[in-house]
């Protein structure tokens, strides 16, 4: 029992690590302090060297040739492409919203897998997509944002694209991370991923201007990397280790939770009618697609 209280306490850090940056990389963006693939490159790039400055003192792997696309795939899609498109959404639409719509992700991985995997979809399920699609474009089109530099809708379906490509990856790793640690894994992902984000990130962290950081964007950018990069990353497995992948992907629903409850309190999102009727489909759609199904989760 007590070990089962140690992972759901890990679980429930994982989400209020990654429900918090919302509003933490948003301010940093928003600010101006650093330009969404400059910040990715400097996530990225530290929490990778975090990991394998790690990996000293776990065990040694040898990743087998044949295996090495598989983990370059993973990277485009689980590192790359993933937050890319998540920073960049950040900086046009709010931390409310880029939560919510990330609670899709059980939706998409629901509809790559009867794609990839050929898994069938039941007419429950297909009623549930609907309903969290729907809840998506009310959030995307009939809501709005204080900020005169944002554009929700752009904002939006950028995070969806996070979305889309995380839920993807998700698919791809399934039988990887059950041939290797988790940790090795997780080394070498950042490794590719880091080379992936170098042409994009480069130019943007270049040009930061590090001596104009107040301590609250210092506090921020390093909570991104170390709390919603790092530690998120060791924590998840070892929950693993002790709950199913079903237990464990349910979490994702507290998230917009934590992320909406800390914006507000900072004052980087305000709630609304808008924002509640969309959030109830989008929680509808995914209670009916994960319903009496196996959902993956992150290994």
């Amino acid at each position: 029992m007590k070990s089962n209280k140690s992972a759901l306490i890990a679980l429930l850090l994982v989400q209020l690590f990654y429900g918090v940056t919302f509003t933490f990389a948003n301010d940093v963006i928003d600010g101006g302090y650093m330009q969404p693939y400059g910040f990715i490159l400097f996530r990225v790039s530290l929490a990778g060297a975090l990991f394998w400055i790690l990996s000293i003192w776990t065990p040694s792997e040898k990743i087998d040739r044949k295996d090495f696309p598989k983990f370059i795939m993973a990277a485009f899609f689980g590192v790359a492409l993933n937050m890319l498109a998540f920073f960049k959404g950040l900086q046009f639409t709010t931390p409310i919203n880029g939560s919510v719509i990330m609670v899709t992700t059980p939706i998409i991985v629901l509809v790559l897998s009867s794609i990839i995997l050929r898994e069938k979809i039941t007419k429950v399920k297909v009623f549930g997509i609907l309903a969290g699609l729907s809840g998506a474009i009310i959030l995307s089109v009939y809501n709005s944002s204080a900020s005169s530099g944002d554009d929700i809708l752009l904002g939006n379906l950028l995070v969806l694209v996070n979305a889309a490509s995380y839920s993807y990856y998700l698919i791809l790793i399934k039988k990887i991370t059950n041939k290797y640690h988790p940790y090795t894994f997780i080394k070498w992902l950042f490794l590719f991923g880091t080379l992936f984000v170098l042409p994009f990130g480069y130019s943007e962290l270049s040009v930061v201007n590090w001596s104009g950081f107040p301590t609250y964007i210092w506090f921020s950018a390093f909570f991104v990397v170390i709390g919603a990069t790092f530690a998120t990353y060791l924590l998840n497995p070892l929950a693993l280790r002790k709950l199913s992948a079903t237990t464990v992907s349910t979490f994702v629903y507290i998230q917009p939770i934590f992320a909406g409850i800390f914006a507000i309190i900072m004052g980087s999102d305000t709630i609304s009618a808008v924002k509640i009727i969309a959030a109830l489909l989008i929680f509808l759609g995914v209670y009916l697609v994960t319903k009496n199904s196996t959902k993956l989760a992150p290994k």
